[in-house]
């Protein structure tokens, strides 16, 4: 452990066993001699003072009432030793893990300008509370990042963020000596929130190590003590936003954006405008959000008004029609919908050329967005005139890394595929030529995890048309088997390989967030997923031709897309199958691209960039 004197601060207010698991939990009488354990107890009457003077090796300051939160941890920290760190801890935090302390102290002093380290926290539930925070100025009211989520192991590693709980806490002491102690302002909640917004004032970091977990009985203080959380939640909210909102107002964002699209759908363009709205604001955008379709579109459907992003529905509630730019990003035969003062058009297409009325609808826009370079030729043969200019599309490394926990089969190597079941996809190639590379009594197998919303369709029929070998490769079909989007990961890193042999894409998000996972992908050498794929990082599938794009799509009549060469498909697979340790460097490769290239900060960085030069 890093030898730096070290103060551990643990409030008490009653709640005797939330105390006694704690302390227990803490295991004083094996911390080290440079730690001091400092238990503060604000007037509590139900023997919690009489059993901490039982406990050896701590220094135990009594209140004779209740002195608020922030009040008694100052007590806390002016008793410290003058140059110790401290950690606060909630009584009602349960400590879980081995070394926590030592590895949350190397963890803080991983980065010189870092000075509020956070931890990752579990309810008693076992699901996620905290993997930091972040206040929307809208409601005040703090989103804690990945709560209520399912621990998949997001967030792992060091992650700055804009605050966090104090349940469990480091600060550095050069922190205190720069901004000061708590605010007294506030009796209990929003002291955290203050002090890391102080201190990122003052240019210390603020972040979560997601590596490091404890359990909380959240609000376990006021529940024993029978008091209302509520009224005293909704006092300091006050207060905070005496004290910040005009500030934060100001300050938070520079930029505004109106956002004509599509959210709540489980679509391409929905997931992507979500993940595109919900980073835009964290970085100093104000989105209001307009939805593009229903009556008189293309698609006449009225959108869920109500999402389980806090951020959406935020975003949702804002006035549109206000901002200085107008961002359309659907479909192209919608952008004349478009009514902002600076227009754009956001979009793309998986065939070699646009309808006429895309083309029309685009030059009706004073810029148009694409994802991929590829997008942008088709566009400019099409005939689109105005400016076009490539913004890519991204993943999450939070959810999208090597890190997620995965379920492999050791006994058995899975090729993985996603796909919507349609001709674009080619699923008729990929188990054909599966079923003929692989036989049934090898350790192999392929899973596809299909989207079939074609009523018209049935798979089982569909597969049965293919003839496949009698004896060939195991193959098991998911159909409309639904995850969170945020668990898609697992279901990456359960597998061994992802293969989709597409005919054409408009950007290939299920091939980028397998690269992120750090899986080899064996995909098609044609249309826009070559903007992040190449020899290095991934398996070029190479092409036959450009044949004619006969699908349902009325988009695609006319055009031509890739027609993938089946027997180098079949190559490609055997070849993984066959030298797994160098596909799994191949994977390693195209995890790190992912994460330092292709994300949606990078993004959203580069709509911001567009728009500032307006």
């Amino acid at each position: 452990m890093n030898h730096k004197n070290i103060a551990i601060i643990i409030l008490t207010w009653n709640g005797l066993r939330y105390t006694d698991r704690c302390i227990q939990s803490l295991k004083i009488e094996s911390l080290p001699d440079n730690v001091q354990v400092i238990v503060v107890d604000n007037g509590s009457t139900d023997g919690t003072a009489d059993y901490l003077h039982q406990i050896k090796n701590i220094t135990l300051i009594k209140n004779g009432t209740n002195f608020g939160y922030s009040h008694a941890v100052n007590i806390g920290i002016k008793a410290a030793k003058p140059d110790a760190d401290i950690v606060l801890l909630n009584n009602d935090v349960e400590l879980i893990e081995e070394g926590w302390l030592s590895r949350l102290t190397e963890c803080a002093y991983t980065w010189e300008d870092l000075g509020i380290l956070g931890v990752k926290i579990l309810k008693d539930s076992g699901v996620l509370q905290h993997c930091g925070a972040y206040l929307p100025l809208d409601t005040f009211w703090g989103r804690q990042i990945a709560g209520g989520e399912v621990d998949i192991n997001q967030y792992s590693g060091l992650n700055e963020c804009e605050s966090v709980v104090f349940a469990c806490a480091y600060i550095k002491r050069s922190v205190i000596n720069s901004i000061g102690l708590l605010s007294e302002d506030f009796f209990a909640y929003f002291e955290d929130t203050d002090y890391c917004l102080r201190a990122r004032r003052n240019g210390i970091k603020v972040a979560v190590c997601g590596d490091i977990r404890v359990r909380h009985s959240e609000s376990a203080s006021t529940r024993e003590n029978g008091v209302s959380h509520n009224e005293i939640f909704l006092k300091s909210q006050q207060i905070f936003k005496e004290k910040w909102g005009a500030i934060l107002a100001k300050e938070r964002y520079p930029l505004a954006i109106d956002w004509h699209s599509t959210i709540n759908f489980p679509s391409g363009y929905a997931s992507s405008s979500r993940s595109l709205v919900e980073t835009l604001d964290t970085k100093g955008v104000s989105v209001a959000y307009k939805y593009v379709y229903g009556a008189g579109t293309v698609f006449p459907v009225d959108e869920p008004e109500h999402s389980d992003s806090y951020i959406v529905n935020m975003v949702r509630s804002r006035s549109f029609g206000k901002a200085p730019v107008q961002v359309t990003y659907a479909q192209g035969d919608v952008f004349a919908k478009n009514t902002g003062k600076y227009k754009i058009g956001f979009t793309m297409l998986e065939v070699d050329g646009l309808p006429r009325e895309w083309v029309r609808q685009a030059n009706l826009m004073d810029e148009i967005w694409v994802p991929s370079a590829f997008n942008k030729e088709t566009f400019v043969n099409s005939g689109v005139k105005p400016p076009i200019n490539v913004i890519p599309l991204g993943v999450d490394p939070a959810y999208f890394s090597p890190n997620i926990y995965g379920k492999k089969n050791p006994d058995c190597f899975t090729f993985l595929s996603v796909f919507e079941w349609g001709e674009r996809k080619a699923p008729d190639l990929l188990l054909r030529a599966f079923s003929d590379e692989f036989r049934s009594d090898e350790p192999v197998s392929l899973l596809c995890k299909v989207n079939n919303f074609d009523a018209s369709v049935k798979l089982r029929d569909e597969i049965a048309k293919l003839n496949l070998r009698k004896g060939g490769g195991r193959i098991a079909i998911a159909e409309n088997q639904i995850l969170q989007h945020y668990e898609l990961g697992v279901l990456y890193r359960s597998a061994d390989c992802f293969v989709l042999p597409t005919r054409g894409e408009g950007w290939g998000m299920p091939i980028l967030e397998a690269m992120a996972c750090g899986l080899p992908v064996i995909a098609t050498d044609w249309s826009a997923q070559v903007d992040f794929m190449n020899q290095d990082n991934s398996l070029l599938l190479q092409i036959d031709s450009l044949v004619p794009a006969v699908a349902k799509c009325p988009y695609y009549q006319g055009y031509r897309w890739a027609q993938p060469s089946y027997e180098h498909l079949r190559y490609l697979m055997r070849w993984v199958f066959e030298h797994q340790d160098e596909a799994r460097l191949i994977g390693q490769r195209a995890a790190a691209d992912a994460a330092a290239k292709w994300t949606w900060k990078n993004a959203a960085e580069a709509i911001i960039k567009s728009v500032s030069n307006l």
